[in-house]
């Protein structure tokens, strides 16, 4: 089964949004600019998961 980009970016979101918004929280600020850079860079993005997709990286994913 194919992931979608969309899928990794939700997740990461979901991550984010579970923390307290916290600017001197390491975890948050980690996942809240991850979050932002993969949004404003999502044809990289797109790219990158079908070259990792084609490599089998998401193999055991069942979801």
């Amino acid at each position: 089964m194919a992931i979608k980009p969309e899928t990794l970016l939700a997740e990461l979101n979901r991550l984010r949004k579970d923390l307290d918004e916290d600017h001197s929280d390491i975890e948050w600020l980690t996942l809240h600019h991850a979050f932002c850079f993969i949004s404003y860079k999502m044809s990289d993005f797109q790219k990158y998961v079908q070259d990792q997709q084609a490599a089998g990286a998401f193999d055991k994913f069942d979801g």
